[in-house]
């Protein structure tokens, strides 16, 4: 069972669940929002997303953080998908993620973008 995130119950009052493709892109977004140290039995799960709210933005600072969640994402989520592209641009006040990968059970192709920051 796939539990939604964020947790949450569904009309009939039970815990809503998430399809595969679903489930894959909250694993990702909980990967990239978990400060390394957040999990008691893990503490260096995580990246870090969290903690960049008040630090400037800058290319630099997308250049960093690109590589820090490539290397997470592949060694924490590397035997549900292998990651094709992942790139990190900064935009304003938002960072953007872009991250490309085949889904190794079917190997299926998506991308999903996670951004940071302000919404317009």
């Amino acid at each position: 069972m796939n539990v939604d995130h964020p947790f949450h119950f569904d009309g009939h009052g039970c815990t809503a669940r998430a399809g595969d493709p679903d489930h894959l892109r909250d694993l990702i977004e909980q990967l990239l929002l978990t400060s390394p140290g957040e999990r008691v039995n893990r503490p260096d799960f995580g990246v870090g997303l969290m903690q960049l709210v008040f630090t400037p933005n800058s290319p630099e600072l997308a250049a960093a953080l690109q590589f820090t969640a490539k290397a997470a994402v592949e060694r924490w989520l590397g035997d549900l998908i292998e990651v094709r592209a992942l790139e990190v641009t900064s935009e304003d006040s938002s960072l953007l993620i872009e991250i490309t990968y085949a889904v190794r059970a079917t190997g299926a192709v998506r991308t999903d973008t996670i951004s940071s920051g302000a919404q317009p």
